[in-house]
């Protein structure tokens, strides 16, 4: 068995928990490990705070109102992707890194992407010409035993 969703959420701060929320409870549901759950709701909620925060275009006139959150539980993976409809990531942000750069320890933000790096097995970080940017991650899961969707 495998689950899957896909929200499209306003880009305001109160819609972070609210992607968070349902990741966690179709998680604990399937029976996923909540040391598992708990990293990967931190690293969405790190990516659905960087699309409210940069995920529109201002510049064109008409700023995007919204982003999208889909999330896959299928066998032993879990698979997550936040698209905005924003600049997208500078270059040097695009495609798999091997190490993130931290931000400075006095800055106010630039953390969220080097933290989803650290919680999630695999990143990626692409841009959709003229149509914003797109992160994706993913983490082999670990089930409670007689989860619902554990691969045996």
């Amino acid at each position: 068995m495998s689950i899957w969703w896909s929200l499209h959420l306003r880009r305001e701060a109160a819609s972070v928990p609210l992607a968070r929320r349902l990741l966690l409870g179709t998680m604990e549901t399937a029976g996923v490990d909540p040391d598992i759950s708990y990293d990967l709701s931190v690293a969405l909620s790190e990516a659905c705070a960087n699309a409210v925060e940069h995920g529109g275009d201002e510049h064109s006139g008409t700023p995007s109102a919204e982003y999208r959150v889909t999330a896959y539980l299928d066998g032993e993976k879990c698979r997550i992707e936040v698209a905005d409809s924003g600049p997208g990531f500078p270059p040097s942000r695009r495609g798999h890194r091997a190490a993130p750069s931290p931000a400075p320890t006095s800055a106010e933000s630039g953390r969220g992407m080097c933290l989803i790096e650290q919680l999630a097995d695999h990143v990626h970080f692409r841009n959709r010409p003229g149509h914003g940017a797109v992160v994706s991650f993913d983490k082999i899961l670990k089930w409670r035993e007689g989860a619902l969707l554990k691969v045996s």
